[in-house]
C-alpha cells in the first residue's frame, strides 16, 4: 500500500509541475536552444568565421568558390605574419589576400624576383610560371618603405588580383 500512495505523490508532483508557470515551462524547454544560439554567435564573432573565396586573385591556393575558416584568434594573439593569408574589408566587401610587406619593409620586384628588404624572398605557395610585373615602392608610393600602421598585399593568381599595386595603400 505504501508503494501505491509513493507512486501517487510522484505522479501529483510531475502533474502539479506541468500546471505550473506556462511561461516558466517555455524557459526551460527554449534554454538549451538559446546557450546553443548564443554559443555559435560568440565563436562565429570572436573565434573563426566561414568566408567564401570571390574570384581568382587567390588561384591555384585558393578557388573561386572556395570555403575558408579564418581563425580570428590567431591574429589577435600572435600579430600578421609575412606569407599569411588574410581577409580585408574593402568598400562593404572582403577580399583574401597575402601578406607580402610589413611596416618598414622595402618591397619590389625585379624580373620576376620578389626582393624584401634587399633580399630575395622565396615564394613556393606561386604556381611555376606566375608572372610578377616589375615595381617598387618607390614606383607605387613615392616612398620606400611600407608605411607604419600598413601592410603590402598581393593575391597569388599575380596576372588578376587587385591589390597592394593597383590600391595603393587605400
Amino acid at each position: 500500500m505504501e508503494k501505491m500512495e509513493d507512486i501517487k505523490e510522484v505522479e501529483e508532483l510531475v502533474n502539479n509541475s506541468k500546471k505550473g508557470n506556462p511561461f516558466l515551462r517555455f524557459i526551460k524547454e527554449i534554454y538549451p536552444y538559446v546557450i546553443i544560439v548564443v554559443v555559435v554567435l560568440f565563436v562565429k564573432t570572436y573565434v573563426i568565421a566561414p568566408i567564401q573565396v570571390n574570384g581568382i586573385s587567390m588561384d591555384s591556393t585558393l578557388k573561386d568558390g572556395d570555403i575558408m575558416l579564418l581563425n580570428k584568434l590567431q591574429y589577435k594573439r600572435y600579430g600578421v605574419k609575412r606569407g599569411d593569408i588574410v581577409v580585408i574589408k574593402n568598400r562593404g566587401s572582403h577580399i583574401i589576400k597575402r601578406i607580402i610587406g610589413l611596416p618598414g619593409d622595402n618591397i619590389k620586384v625585379e624580373d620576376n624576383i620578389l626582393y624584401i628588404n634587399g633580399k630575395e624572398y622565396k615564394e613556393d605557395y606561386l604556381d611555376k610560371g606566375t608572372v610578377t610585373n616589375d615595381f617598387s615602392l618607390e614606383e607605387l608610393f613615392d616612398t620606400d618603405k611600407v608605411p607604419e600602421g600598413t601592410y603590402f598585399v598581393m593575391g597569388d593568381n599575380r596576372d588578376d588580383s587587385l591589390d597592394s599595386r593597383i590600391y595603393r595603400g587605400r
